[in-house]
Formats: C-alpha cells, sequence, structure tokens
C-alpha cells in the first residue's frame, strides 16, 4: 500500500447535486478523505491542455455525509496532471456526447498520473456495444437505424422487446415495446431519430420482474451485487426510477459470465464496472461512471469504497519507482 498522502481528482458530474445517499462517485471521495488524500472535483468544462499536457482548474473539497451540507469548496486551483495528481478518476456520467468523448481524449494525454477507467478504453468501450463481444452471454439483439429492421425484430421475437439508446444512462430512452402498440411507429421513429440514429433492440427478457442484478467487477473480480426490481407500474428496474434494492447472490450464472467478462476487462484498463445480468443473461457492460456502492453497503454490511480505495492506493504503489 501507498505510504504516503496522495492527490486524487474526480471528473464528474456538479458535485453540488449529488445525492449523498446514493452516490458511488461521493462515497469513493469521502473514503479517499477519510485516509488523508487531498480530493480534487474537476468539471469536464474545466479540463485543457497546456505545454505541459493535460491540466484542469481543480477545486479542493470538504466533504461530509449531510445532506444539503455536504461539500465545502475552497479555492480552484490550476493542476497539471503528471506534476501533481497521482490519480483522476473518470466519473461523468453519459451520455458520451461530444464533449464528452473530448473531456476523455484529453485524459488520455496523462502519463504519470493513473487515470481510473482507462480513458482510451473508455472510448472504445461504448456501455452497450462493448456486451456485444460475449454475445453468446447475451439475448437477442440487434443494433441498427433502421425502424424497419427493428419492426421486424419484434416479429421474429413474439411480438415484444426491449428498445434502449447506445448513449444513455439510467434507464433513459428505454422503451418495452409490444406487437398492437399504436404508438409503435412513433416510439421506433424517436429512438432512432428517424433513421438517423444507431438504436439497440433485445428481446425482452421477463425474468426482469424479479429483478436486475448489478454485479460490481473491480479489475475483473466481483466485490458486490444488488438486485434491482422494477416497480409494479414501470418496466425499468433503475433505482432512481423506482426500483427496489434487494440482495443479491451470485449464482452459477452469473460466474460463468464473469469468468468470460472479467480477463478482457482487466486487459483493456477498465478498473472498475458494472455489469448487469437478467436471467442469467448479460445486458450491459458499464464502464463510466458504474453505480450500486451504496445499495450494497445497506444490504450487505460492507463497504466497498473501502476496498476500490484500497486498490486504488496499491496501484499507485505499484507504480511508484524503487
Amino acid at each position: 500500500m501507498t505510504t504516503r498522502p496522495l492527490t486524487m481528482a474526480f471528473v464528474m458530474d456538479p458535485i453540488q447535486a449529488v445525492d449523498v445517499e446514493a452516490d458511488t462517485t461521493f462515497v469513493l471521495m469521502l473514503e479517499a478523505q477519510k485516509r488523508g488524500h487531498e480530493v480534487l472535483y474537476v468539471d469536464q468544462a474545466d479540463l485543457s491542455v497546456g505545454e505541459e499536457g493535460a491540466t484542469a482548474l481543480a477545486t479542493p473539497v470538504t466533504l461530509r455525509r449531510e445532506r444539503g451540507n455536504h461539500v465545502d469548496l475552497a479555492e480552484p486551483r490550476r493542476v497539471v496532471f503528471d506534476e501533481s495528481v497521482d490519480v483522476a478518476f473518470q466519473r461523468k456520467d453519459p451520455p458520451v456526447d461530444a464533449q464528452y468523448t473530448t473531456a476523455t481524449q484529453i485524459l488520455t494525454l496523462c502519463e504519470r498520473c493513473l487515470v481510473l477507467n482507462r480513458p482510451e478504453s473508455i472510448l472504445a468501450a461504448n456501455e452497450k456495444l462493448y456486451s456485444l463481444r460475449f454475445a453468446d452471454l447475451m439475448t437477442d439483439t440487434i443494433v441498427t437505424r433502421s425502424p424497419e429492421e427493428i419492426r421486424a425484430f419484434l416479429a421474429k421475437m413474439g411480438g415484444e422487446m426491449i428498445v434502449k439508446p447506445l448513449d444513455g444512462k439510467g434507464g433513459e430512452g428505454i422503451f418495452h415495446v409490444v406487437k398492437g402498440d399504436r404508438n409503435l411507429s412513433s416510439i421506433l421513429e424517436q429512438a432512432t431519430g428517424f433513421g438517423t440514429t444507431w438504436s439497440m433492440a433485445q428481446r425482452y427478457l421477463p425474468e426482469v420482474r424479479q429483478g436486475d442484478k448489478r454485479i460490481l467487477l473491480l479489475e475483473g473480480e466481483p466485490i458486490g451485487a444488488v438486485l434491482r426490481v422494477p416497480a409494479a407500474d414501470e418496466t425499468r428496474a433503475n433505482l432512481h426510477v423506482g426500483g427496489r434494492a434487494a440482495k443479491a447472490q451470485l449464482d452459477e450464472a452469473d460466474r460463468r459470465i464473469i469468468e468470460r467478462v472479467g480477463p478482457r476487462l482487466r486487459a483493456d484498463g477498465l478498473f472498475f464496472v458494472g455489469i448487469d445480468v437478467i436471467g442469467g443473461r448479460l445486458t450491459e457492460v458499464n464502464v463510466t461512471s458504474p453505480t450500486g456502492i451504496q445499495e450494497i453497503n445497506t444490504l450487505d454490511g460492507v463497504c466497498l469504497e473501502a476496498v476500490v480505495i484500497d486498490r486504488v492506493e496499491q496501484r499507485v504503489a505499484e507504480r511508484a519507482p524503487s
């Protein structure tokens, strides 16, 4: 483990708006602060590149678990990542749009600073498309811009499917589509931007009513899981749209998926990842800002942020010159 205080920068959404009872980034920052590390907040808009490489206008923060009074902001200062930052966490939520892409590309310029997850891999690992590297572990899936192809897929699936965008988060833009719905044409037009935007369609898995399992992987190894159970009047299981968190155990199907996915995540430098599994089928690989730590902590009586920061400290120590 490292024996010195580190400087850790978190590139993230506005820190003033985080939910202290649910946000994973917040507890990672809180754990780092508890250990005496300096914690910096960085808005992606404040990233830049100078003669020294990747830089940012970074704000030192003091955090506490008090709703509505959770952060004190110090005076921002200009930092050069490779000179004064030990670890940078890229934890900005999707959508992965042009601004997100540019911010992540700036972080690829870091050489000494450890960036988690590896920015080159984030850019290559669309959260929906990355899972298709393991297509045999998934349910029937297509990706297309064509409403006609999605309509044909619906018929092939027996008249029921899920349609979702490739760049969304938290269940945004997900539709449960059934044959005979009078809104079908409109849904497909919106989902594909009238044939201009790629969308993913998948066989509907009725097992989602029992829960969508989020499994957190640290360097490809499982550290915890939570079952997200959808509300009775909601298709989506995401917690912020009414899903209920329930205890989850890893079963044989989960372990088979992890055995296949884990080595690839390690090889790609995807340090902290959340995979989603429904009915023993892989549905997504979340690499940008996976969540679930606080829910798992509450259900299982653990402290996963400590596990993550332990490993971060170890990674920094391993990189230090002897």
